[in-house]
């Protein structure tokens, strides 16, 4: 297939980042996305430009998106562009005593009692949702992440950046967790939206697949491997053909042809935007570096098959940055060729020292975020560190309240 779209690799990026909205005091979730919207907009409405950024709504009453509005060509001046918007949003919230809570899932949200589906536009998809799926669970309605669109030009664009992308996203969940407390318990997981979300479409297992895509080499495979079965398989319960669209696919990284890019959604939200740029920023840099076979050629890179490639999701889902690699070939392909272990940690911290030094001045602003993550560990583990073994609700209130006070400040989290 000889598709063109407008931007080459790498020429520009779309971020969108997904928030709580919570009462200030008590960190209750609170449903009132289409107010915020409504009190600015005048109406109630799903998108709202804001300049360089859109506020949107999401599946659920209590989630508010910010988006860039449309492709940016680089990423230094997104931290204090979304930092504007969190601040406004708080203040708008003030009326209702609520503000934005970040992290990717509540702590102590239940959602079976405190489910409200988006009533407005484009209910006919959410409905269709819930229909199928009963989307009060966690792993519809309890979960916040940040997504990460790269373009492609031509049909080689597309294989080579789908390759580095499946081959990065076992790794991803190490640097990201932020989920690790659900219902005032500790799960044991260090990413526990993806834990929820990697099975709340299990009725029908085409959508999510392995979570990693499949291995393919064109977009003409994409379609006869990953789209085809999907829309077949939903099709019984989706007799108006309401949800056979590209978006219903539901891997880590999907396509998203009707803007010529691919969506990386496998990222859990953290603190601030600063700390979500700069490692928007550092997985950029790697994929750069796998397309342009820094480490690895791209026939290697692509022998990978997304079942092996999910096994060590599974790991790092679970344990984190502390997750033990030990097959050489796949570091291999990160440049690692002297070790025969390394846990996820130390395999990004590779990454970042031989991508990001500190001596080149563009790094300065998302290098400092990077460090405090390499030494601390990923939110899941500083909020684990902070709040102690067995923590009491007042022990998880007081922690997730600094969270929303960091996510005001625009500063990073350290237990």
């Amino acid at each position: 297939m000889d598709l063109i779209f407008p931007l080459h690799l790498f020429e520009g990026f779309g971020i969108e980042l997904e928030y709580m909205i919570v009462d200030k005091k008590t960190l209750k979730v609170m449903p009132v996305a289409d107010k915020l919207l409504e009190s600015v907009a005048g109406t109630y409405v799903n998108e709202m430009d804001r300049g360089a950024l859109s506020w949107s709504n999401e599946l659920v009453l209590h989630v508010i998106e910010l988006k860039t509005n449309g492709p940016t060509q680089q990423l230094f001046d997104l931290p204090n562009l979304f930092q504007s918007s969190i601040r406004e949003i708080n203040q708008i919230l003030e009326t209702y005593g609520a503000c934005l809570l970040p992290t990717a899932a509540h702590p102590f949200m239940n959602p079976f009692s405190e489910t409200c589906i988006w009533p407005h536009e484009q209910t006919a998809i959410y409905h269709s949702y819930n229909r199928i799926f009963d989307c009060s669970g966690h792993g519809w309605s309890n979960l916040q992440s940040t997504h990460i669109n790269l373009p492609f030009a031509s049909d080689e664009e597309f294989a080579r950046l789908h390759t580095a992308i499946r081959l990065l996203l076992p790794l991803i969940p190490a640097l990201t967790s932020s989920s690790p407390i659900i219902e005032g318990q500790i799960t044991g997981y260090m990413d526990t939206r993806l834990e929820y979300y990697r099975t709340n479409q299990v009725k029908v297992p085409t959508i999510t697949g392995k979570v990693v895509p499949e291995t393919v080499a064109s977009i003409q495979e994409y379609q006869d491997k990953i789209l085809k079965p999907m829309y077949r398989d939903i099709a019984p319960y989706d007799i108006e053909g309401i949800l056979q669209e590209e978006w219903l696919n539901s891997r880590g990284a999907i396509a998203r042809f009707e803007r010529g890019a691919i969506e990386i959604r496998i990222l859990d939200i953290q603190e601030c935007p600063l700390a979500d740029l700069s490692i928007v920023e550092l997985i950029i840099s790697v994929l750069k570096a796998l397309v342009d076979e820094r480490w690895s050629s791209y026939e290697d890179q692509i022998a990978w098959s997304e079942n092996y490639l999910s096994t060590i999701l599974l790991n790092t889902i679970k344990n984190g940055s502390t997750s033990v690699l030990t097959d050489t070939g796949y570091l291999s392909q990160f440049g690692v060729d002297d070790r025969n272990y390394v846990s996820a940690g130390e395999l990004w911290r590779f990454m970042v020292d031989d991508l990001l030094p500190y001596q080149k001045d563009e790094n300065e602003l998302f290098r400092a975020p990077l460090e405090i993550i390499l030494d601390h560990g990923s939110l899941s583990e500083r909020i684990v560190k902070a709040i102690g073994g067995s923590p009491e609700q007042t022990d998880i209130l007081r922690v997730y309240q600094k969270l929303a006070d960091h996510l005001q400040e625009g500063t990073l989290f350290l237990p």
